[in-house]
């Protein structure tokens, strides 16, 4: 398992920091060094990336109900605009620091950095174009040369974020890079050249399979990643170490002080107290706590159980501070102090070889990995194990490999993926086709959303790039 890493070595390092931020900063600063030491910029490509996840899962977590908001109404549950800049500006320093990482490590004949560089870049980069389509990239980092620039084609991000992975798997993978990396300026990974190896196939796994609509899937391909990523774990890529806590955990602490936010949707807590499937899931008392006696929806219920908000008609209770509804708790899985922060885990990669080997008429290796990701992703909620085997041991469940179907795989992987933003990804390709899954109450749209608005930084600076979209227009790879 990674150490834990004191983020004041981030904090003091970044004080050095000449990240010049091209693209989101028209303005030098005279007194920067223009030679940054490579160890803070690995140590703040390695922090941010994860809270990049955070960003856009702060938004896409209510378009695929594992959020919802306690007001009724609320922006992100009823599809209305939304202002995403402090995504897209996250994104977009991380980008910019991934682009002097790559270039000062090259310089330096330290290609192990290089190999970092272009995973992570593909990390963000991917993730930034699977919410907004079109992004700037091939423009966006020549400083005061270009300060609007072009918006990329998303199938070419696409394919370059694919030509990444495959370089810094090369870089990575050669022996003589090994050692290179500082392993307390590495966040996710500890220096482990081996291990960023890993996490680079699994990416590749995922956007691989994310194409599974269009002509260019291959299921051989994808399970011929899979075979070089995560085998447990241990493997995952995030951070556990924050300068002061889980930003999920702040979210909870938030809640907790009446600012409120992060309560679940009833389409997550349905889906997991054993409404919607008719099984109870032991991973749900690992998120949050039962709800106290009160009345919900105009009926009074004994304290117990779990419920959650619908999406759009907020809380249920006859007052927003009565906890007759389920929210992150701080102190659970997600929600802890140091709770991980992920962006790649290997239940998820699990579920991406079931459904690759599913689709490759591959009944038994399908079966197994489903399996396995459920066993996965439970274990490392800490749940029991006897609650584990009853779980599988269920005939909901344990369906046999028969008569296992791609929806199975699914809403197991939806509930494993808990708020990392790849689920968005999966519904649009899906086509929302998820058992009891509908509209949000007052939804300002006719149909499910498929992108996130641009933000308002790029209308006002970059207007003239930024494509004309509506929210319900699909990306390449959902069409």
């Amino acid at each position: 398992m990674k150490k834990y890493i004191s983020l004041f070595y981030l904090v003091g390092i970044l004080f050095t920091l000449a990240s010049c931020e091209k693209y989101l900063n028209i303005n030098d600063n005279p007194n920067a060094s223009t030679d940054p030491p490579l160890q803070g910029l690995l140590a703040n490509v390695t922090n941010s990336t994860p809270y990049n996840y955070y960003r856009i899962a702060s938004l896409t977590s209510y378009y695929v109900q594992y959020l919802a908001s306690p007001g009724v109404n609320g922006t992100a549950d009823t599809y209305q605009q939304s202002d995403p800049t402090g995504a897209w500006g996250g994104v977009y320093d991380c980008l910019t620091d991934l682009y002097d990482l790559n270039k000062f490590a090259g310089e330096k004949g330290l290609a192990a950095y290089q190999g970092v560089s272009k995973i992570l870049t593909a990390y963000n980069l991917s993730a930034a174009s699977n919410i907004w389509g079109d992004v700037p990239y091939s423009e966006a980092f020549l400083g005061g040369e270009n300060m609007v620039p072009k918006y990329d084609n998303q199938e070419a991000v696409y394919q370059t974020c694919l030509s990444l992975i495959d370089d810094g798997i090369t870089i990575l993978s050669n022996p003589a890079n090994n050692g290179q990396l500082d392993e307390d300026a590495d966040f996710i990974h500890g220096g482990d050249n081996d291990a960023w190896v890993k996490s680079a196939y699994a990416l590749k796994a995922r956007l691989l399979n994310q194409v599974s609509k269009t002509a260019q899937y291959s299921a051989s391909s994808v399970l011929s990643a899979i075979d070089h990523a995560y085998t447990s774990n241990d493997d995952d890529a995030q951070i556990t170490a924050f300068e002061v806590r889980n930003p999920w955990c702040q979210d909870a602490r938030n809640n907790a002080a009446l600012v409120l936010d992060v309560w679940m949707s009833s389409y997550f807590v349905d889906a997991t107290n054993g409404v919607t499937y008719g099984v109870f899931d032991p991973r749900l008392p690992q998120i949050t706590l039962p709800v106290d006696a009160g009345i919900y929806a105009g009926v009074s219920y004994p304290a117990g159980g779990y419920r959650g908000t619908p999406n759009g008609a907020g809380y249920q209770g006859t007052r927003n501070t009565d906890h007759v509804q389920c929210y992150l708790e701080e102190g659970k899985f997600y929600s802890s102090q140091n709770s991980p922060l992920q962006i790649m885990t290997y239940s998820e990669v699990k579920f991406i070889e079931a459904e690759a080997a599913l689709r490759a008429g591959n009944k038994d290796r399908a079966y197994d990995a489903y399996l396995a990701g459920i066993r996965a992703s439970m274990e490392k909620l800490g749940v029991a194990t006897a609650d584990i085997n009853t779980y599988i041991g269920n005939a909901a469940v344990s369906v046999g490999k028969d008569n296992l179907t791609l929806k199975l795989i699914m809403k197991e992987k939806y509930v494993a993926c808990y708020l990392l933003p790849v689920t968005w990804d999966d519904m649009r390709r899906f086509d929302y086709d998820y058992k009891d899954f509908a509209m949000p109450v007052n939804a300002t749209l006719s149909t499910f959303i498929r992108r996130a608005d641009y933000p308002s930084t790029e209308t006002s600076r970059n207007g003239a790039n930024v494509p004309a979209y509506e929210r319900t227009d699909r990306l390449w790879w959902d069409r």
